[in-house]
């Protein structure tokens, strides 16, 4: 028999970040595979950019800001009053600030957790009344620095920390609703935000020292695992904080020999 693609077909799907890196990936993966796919960030042109190239009926753009409950709330209602429906919600937008906790200002402790933690939160809430009525899923995209910590990572840690057990609890609680909930934790990815460590051999080799495969990982294969665990192919799967890491996790911690 020949493969059979992850079973997303026309269903309707929330991307946020969707303009660059992972999320456009993503939105990519389920357009591909038939779904209808709302593009979500907060330049519009970078949005345009993303879903340029696929079938406009199955397209819809909306520029807001996770961090805002304004904007999560408009999401919503745009999407319903084009689809009329919401099948998946993949809550991938994130930031990061470097720093150690006695040097970060609380400015940008504050902005990562509004975008990164509370942008989880908002959009979930609005999302979970009509996931209710669908059967549908939650993917989140947490992160290795979530099960984990990072040298000078002291707010990302924190906020990733957050969005891995806060899926462990929302698949707990929505499970029974017809709801599942899942989160990918991926390790370095070539990306927008990555792309100063891209350019550092010297990084990435230390990298290539850990990875049990050879890294980084490329959006799309985030976008591969992300697919899965929203299809029905992964209907008895929740509550799964699961390493994309090229086998990083794997690793007790020692160097290699």
């Amino acid at each position: 028999m020949g493969a059979r693609a992850c079973s997303v077909s026309k269903k309707v799907v929330i991307v946020t970040g969707s303009g660059s890196g992972i999320g456009r990936a993503t939105a990519a993966r389920f357009l591909d595979e038939q779904a209808s796919v709302v593009f979500v960030g907060r330049h519009r042109k970078k949005l345009e950019d993303a879903a340029s190239g696929f079938a406009n009926d199955r397209i819809l753009i909306v520029a807001g800001d996770v961090s805002s409950e304004k904007d999560v709330d408009r999401l919503l209602q745009e999407t319903l009053d084009r689809f009329g429906r919401l099948d998946v919600l993949v809550n991938n937008a994130g930031i990061h600030a470097e720093g150690k906790v006695d040097e970060l200002a609380t400015a940008d402790w504050r902005k990562v957790m509004a975008t990164d933690l509370d942008g989880v939160f908002f959009a979930s809430r609005a999302a979970l009344p009509h996931l209710k009525k669908t059967g549908g899923s939650i993917i989140n995209v947490a992160s290795v620095s979530g099960t984990g910590g990072d040298w000078s990572m002291a707010a990302y840690n924190a906020a990733k920390g957050g969005v891995v057990n806060l899926t462990r609890a929302m698949a707990m609680d929505h499970g029974k609703d017809g709801v599942r909930v899942n989160a990918v934790c991926p390790s370095l990815t070539r990306s927008d935000m990555t792309k100063d460590m891209m350019d550092d051999e010297e990084l990435l080799a230390k990298f290539n020292e850990r990875f049990a495969l050879k890294g980084p990982a490329e959006p799309e294969d985030i976008a591969g695992v992300i697919a899965f665990l929203a299809s029905d192919d992964a209907r008895f799967v929740t509550g799964v904080n699961m390493p994309v890491d090229g086998g990083m996790s794997a690793s007790n911690g020692q160097p290699p020999q």
